[in-house]
């Protein structure tokens, strides 16, 4: 066998090593993701009954922001401000927000979450944060590092 072709056949090795190991890594990480839709769920549920998932997300985003209007969040999740609209009407409902008129332009409403809902999303986050530590325990900080880059990466998709 000639040196160029060695070559060849081990570059093909590797690239089907490589394609093998996307493959296996697109797998767990559609398992991830399907995990991650039913924390949502029961997330949602356990800061109240009826609270969708698609709510739950929009109540954490304006916790984390401070505040934020209905043009924020349809940005931000990329939902049509009509599915927003309704969701933010279901978070008043249930008492998980309040909203104001915004001082800058009096048709949009600002959000915040109240007391209760951010009483109730610290306990979550506690548990949450409880349960990735015991999951990820074994990690080095060099390994979580690598996983916060691929997971940046991926965010840029």
């Amino acid at each position: 066998m000639t040196t160029a072709t060695g070559a060849l056949a081990e570059a093909e090795t590797t690239e089907h090593e490589s394609d093998d190991s996307l493959a296996e890594f697109q797998w767990r990480l559609s398992v991830a993701f399907s995990r991650a839709r039913l924390l949502w769920k029961e997330s949602a549920a356990r800061i109240h009954p009826d609270l969708q998932p698609s709510g739950y997300k929009l109540l954490g985003f304006v916790a984390r922001a401070g505040e934020a209007n209905a043009h924020h969040l349809a940005e931000a999740f990329e939902m049509d401000k009509s599915v927003v609209s309704r969701q933010v009407r279901a978070l008043e409902e249930l008492g998980l927000v309040v909203s104001r008129p915004d001082a800058d332009d009096g048709r949009q409403r600002v959000l915040a979450v109240t007391p209760a809902a951010h009483e109730a999303l610290e306990a979550l986050r506690a548990d949450h944060l409880a349960r990735m530590r015991a999951v990820l325990a074994g990690l080095t900080p060099d390994e979580l590092a690598a996983a916060g880059k691929v997971i940046r990466c991926l965010s840029e998709l």
